[in-house]
């Protein structure tokens, strides 16, 4: 069966819950950022947080691919799932969101899981163990999973594994695929700063970048400037600047698009992944450029108004174009 985007990344639950940023000055890492934490470290951490969470489907690539399939495009994901409710869970989810799960590898382990700290000012910092995903092997990877799939939308935590997503872009690449890539968090991009101008001139079409990965990858805060750059190494470039809109880079001509004014932000997870959907479901439906940003700022300002990523059918409804 033909899809039009494949999702490539870690199948990760997410817990979420709210804290304090004493709590978040209380623990390793930077705020805002995302860091990856061992089976026993993400045990002590749980038994730490407040005691109301709310769980949902995530993973970076996977919050992409939800929201393109609540938008009627033909999704599917490839990546390794656990053997534990967590992973039943996530497979369950994708189905019912009508993506497919034919390409999800099974592990031996539990599932990955993200715990997703919302401090006060709605910010989000990230600390992630990968569980069964991190045990996925480039020799899982075909060009089959690829086969009849228009385009792989890779998340960029696969950076931390170059043997996987080298594996990841030759196969995409080999089928046909145009790829798009998240740059993810600036973490990745500064453990992955050296290889990744190579990894963009000569694999990736589509780049997505918010402000602080793409001035940890060029050393600039001139996000216009910054697009343009990107805009050369790859057919379109999005720097996601939050309530500043974002700028779009294509064919030597930058474009800015609006963000849209909320009245009460309440968790900025998944703005990035979401924004990424609705963008790419636009390209895929043929819309120009300016509807596709303006397309995925319309999903970016709807998921920071609800706790996680999954919005209401009704929600779901009013956004398909």
């Amino acid at each position: 069966m033909q899809v039009d985007l494949i999702g490539v990344g870690s199948p990760i639950v997410d817990i979420l819950t709210r804290v304090n940023d004493s709590f978040i000055a209380g623990i390793e890492g930077e705020k805002g950022g995302m860091v990856l934490v061992n089976d026993e470290e993400i045990q002590t951490l749980l038994k730490q947080l407040p005691e109301e969470k709310h769980t949902s489907p995530g993973g970076s690539a996977g919050n992409t691919i939800f929201a393109a399939a609540h938008l009627g495009v033909k999704t599917a994901f490839l990546g390794k799932i656990g053997n534990d409710d967590s992973a039943h869970f996530f497979r369950k989810e994708l189905l019912a969101a009508g993506g497919q799960d034919i390409h999800l590898k099974v592990g031996d382990i539990a599932n990955g899981q993200c715990i997703s700290m919302v401090t006060p000012d709605s910010q989000r910092t990230m600390r992630t163990n990968l569980g069964a995903a991190m045990t996925l092997s480039p020799d899982e990877i075909t060009v089959e999973d690829f086969m009849d799939c228009k385009m792989a939308h890779i998340e960029g935590y696969l950076l931390f594994n170059p043997a996987l997503i080298h594996k990841v872009l030759d196969s995409a690449k080999a089928a046909g695929c145009k790829i798009s890539l998240d740059l993810a968090s600036f973490e990745v991009v500064g453990a992955a700063k050296n290889d990744l101008p190579e990894i963009l001139k000569k694999y990736v079409d589509i780049v997505f970048a918010n402000e602080d990965e793409a001035a940890a990858l060029l050393d600039s805060r001139n996000y216009k400037k910054m697009a343009a750059q990107l805009g050369e190494w790859c057919d379109i470039a999005v720097v996601k600047m939050g309530k500043d809109g974002a700028y779009i880079a294509h064919k030597n001509e930058v474009i800015h698009t609006e963000a849209l004014v909320v009245e009460e932000t309440i968790d900025t997870t998944g703005a990035g992944d979401l924004y990424a959907g609705g963008f790419l479901s636009a390209c895929l439906k043929g819309k120009l450029l300016k509807e596709a940003g303006q397309q995925g700022s319309r999903l970016g300002a709807a998921v920071v108004q609800v706790m996680g990523t999954q919005l209401s059918q009704s929600t779901w409804d009013a956004l398909r174009f």
